[in-house]
């Protein structure tokens, strides 16, 4: 696994507004992908650990959105909104999140799903509109063990639910 943390390299203009966190599953990337594409899917693995989700709209396409509540294991729900802005299977999503749809403090993300041999690398590169924006979301909302916990949840998932089936 791979993080952009504070020593981000400073090549990028948007380094020090980014957090990158890759993970490797053992399935193929096509799987990888499928289980951003179905609300069931979503529903299985999204969130860090202990957190639940409860969509209330959801539509993938281009132009789409999910709106959905996380419940976090001490009772807290967080409201979330997410914008796809970008689709192109089995490569590449990208998007909008923030906690509404015009929300001013929404960030980008960009998911690249890559083959590597029988596997997948997934890196999750997200943007936030500015650094204080960033550093809040690492410090107080811990984003970058979030991201790993969210990464290793769809693992567990696709490995033990989608791949599982798709060898049945």
């Amino acid at each position: 696994m791979g993080t952009t943390g504070r020593g981000a390299p400073s090549h990028s203009p948007t380094a020090d507004r980014e957090i990158v966190i890759s993970r490797i599953i053992d399935a193929p990337r096509e799987l990888v992908f499928e289980a951003f594409t179905d609300v069931r899917h979503l529903s299985g693995w999204w969130g860090p650990e202990g957190f639940t989700t409860t969509t209330r709209a959801f539509e993938f396409r281009v132009g789409g959105a999910w709106d959905f509540v996380m419940h976090g294991p001490d009772g807290t729900d967080y409201q979330e909104w997410i914008t796809w802005t970008e689709l192109a299977p089995p490569e590449r999503i990208a998007m909008l999140h923030g906690e509404t749809r015009d929300d001013p403090n929404a960030f980008e993300s960009v998911l690249t799903f890559e083959p590597e041999g029988t596997s997948t690398r997934i890196e999750m590169h997200t943007t936030f509109p500015t650094k204080e924006q960033r550093d809040e979301a690492v410090e107080k909302y811990h984003a970058i063990e979030a991201g790993r916990q969210t990464l290793g949840n769809l693992a567990a998932y696709v490995t033990e639910n989608l791949r599982k089936g798709a060898e049945d």
